[in-house]
């Protein structure tokens, strides 16, 4: 059944949003160098490797300085970019790794291999479902940029703290998760979203 909602409702987003998709991938290209879109390795289902899909928001070539984006105003990332990302709308390709199975809407957010390659073996039960675009770790860690930018070590503190933490969020939405459960979620999600921009 989840299958089923994730594959309808993804493929009626793309068709409904596809003139927003056409406008953000003119507006990225038109003001930096560089294609539209951005992927990523990502660690997916039974471990294996897929490209996440973004739209494109740091200038061509930036994430060789860093994986993690820390703080408001990362110089890595493009004017467009800030927008995207504040609002979450540089997420929307993924509709797409929906569409094609590699995702769900509600799941444990993936990871790069780099991390990935850290957990331990009760961690990496987490690798037993489909990732997702949003869950109880998203939820939680919303502001994640602005937590790590008050960090001595951005990537230290990610990976000794943040990164645990979010696990564990991860391993409860695996024990709770039900149709019911996806679409609470997915609807506080929203809320959390709005509520971001009017701050």
């Amino acid at each position: 059944m989840k299958r089923i909602f994730d594959f309808t409702l993804s493929l009626i987003a793309i068709i409904i949003l596809l003139p927003v998709f056409i406008l953000f991938a003119l507006l990225i290209v038109l003001t930096s160098k560089g294609g539209p879109f951005y992927l990523q390795t990502r660690i997916g289902k039974g471990g294996k490797p897929f490209k996440i899909i973004k739209f494109r928001t740091m200038y061509k070539d930036s994430d060789k300085k860093g994986l993690l984006t820390v703080g408001k105003k990362d110089p890595r990332v493009t004017h467009i970019g800030h927008f995207l990302r504040k609002t979450k709308l540089d997420e929307l390709p993924q509709l797409f790794n929906i569409l094609f199975g590699h995702m769900s809407f509600v799941g444990p957010r993936p990871e790069v291999p780099k991390y990935v390659n850290l957990y331990n073996e009760r961690q990496r039960q987490v690798l037993s479902v489909r990732p997702g675009l949003t869950d109880y770790a998203s939820l939680e860690y919303i502001n994640e940029s602005e937590i790590l930018a008050q960090a001595e070590n951005p990537e230290l503190y990610y990976i000794e703290h943040v990164m645990p933490a979010k696990l564990e969020l991860n391993l409860k939405y695996i024990q709770d998760q039900s149709f019911t459960t996806d679409l609470i979620i997915i609807f506080k999600t929203i809320a959390r979203i709005f509520h971001a921009q009017r701050k």
